[in-house]
């Protein structure tokens, strides 16, 4: 992928009606993900460290691609089309035979899922997040208790 890439962090989880919002962004802007209400929480649960009686479905991908070598280098949200965002999972899997990158399309919600639970290093197209709508106001008012934005 040789495109200019935003290097972004989640800012904020938040349960709504119809799932969970996934603010993401850095000091510039912030922009929202909607994804599940059980893939919030299992991206917060790897965000707070939270202890799993027992492995969760990304804890499982992790210890697979562990016990190949492979190592989740980042993840990257790419686009977005319509009203659904596009993302791909950097891995990479080094041993005797030399280096290989692969990437794959994923979720955003799964690779962000992953992201957290490996502390890898999560960013946004360029063309992406300049295209997104700045949610900043937005979860500043929430992390405040007020009220919307006006």
């Amino acid at each position: 992928m040789k495109r200019d890439v935003v290097p972004v962090q989640i800012r904020g989880i938040l349960p709504a009606n119809s799932g969970c919002a996934i603010f993401i962004g850095n000091a510039q802007k912030v922009f929202v993900i909607q994804v599940e209400h059980n893939m919030g929480a299992i991206i917060n649960m790897f965000i707070q460290e939270t202890a799993k009686e027992r492995p969760l479905t990304h804890d499982l991908i992790a210890s697979i691609l562990k016990g190949f070598g492979i190592t989740v280098e980042r993840v990257v949200i790419t686009e977005l089309r319509g009203t659904t965002y596009y993302a791909r999972l950097i891995l990479q899997q080094q041993n005797e035979l030399g280096r290989k990158i692969v990437e794959v399309d994923a979720r955003p919600s799964d690779c962000l899922a992953l992201a957290a639970c490996q502390k890898r290093p999560v960013y946004v197209t360029a063309s992406l997040f300049e295209q997104v709508e700045d949610m900043s106001e937005w979860l500043e008012r929430i992390n405040q208790g007020g009220a919307e934005p006006e």
